[in-house]
């Protein structure tokens, strides 16, 4: 079997350590699935996803001039998950009721005057909390 970028193969897992998996393909050759490689969600233990010669479809994502094989769990069970991210933003709705014909200098002004409010608010709760600074003398 040749090792194809790209390419959606089966194999075992060969070995599970903290930072990934070593997964064993068809014709021997030993490739890493990346813990961020694993599953969609976060994968904070490994072990909680996948046991040792557990059978897994995996993606070949890269092999460079060493012959080390990157492989994908997640971009296997997902062709969308193969294609790279987009490069285009997400669209935020900027506007609203009272600040929708307003030009970006003032929406920023706007924003900036009221961060700084809601932070001195904050500092002033804080200190407040804090009781004025230094240490009480109680008079018996």
């Amino acid at each position: 079997m040749l090792v194809e970028v790209g390419k959606i193969v089966e194999g075992r897992v060969s070995g599970i350590t903290s930072f990934g998996a070593f997964v064993e393909l068809s014709n021997g050759q030993t490739g890493l699935v990346h813990i961020s490689e694993v599953a969609d969600e976060y994968v904070k233990d490994i072990k909680s996803h996948l046991k040792e010669n557990q059978t897994v479809k995996v993606k070949i994502i890269s092999v460079d001039k060493n012959g080390k094989i990157s492989l994908s769990i997640k971009r296997a069970s997902d062709p969308k998950k193969s294609v790279s991210k987009s490069t285009k933003p997400e669209e935020v709705d900027w506007g609203s009721r009272n600040s929708a014909n307003l030009t970006f200098e003032e929406r920023l002004a706007k924003f900036m005057k009221d961060s700084d409010e809601r932070l001195h608010d904050l500092k002033k709760n804080f200190e407040s909390k804090r009781g004025g600074g230094g240490y009480r003398k109680f008079v018996q």
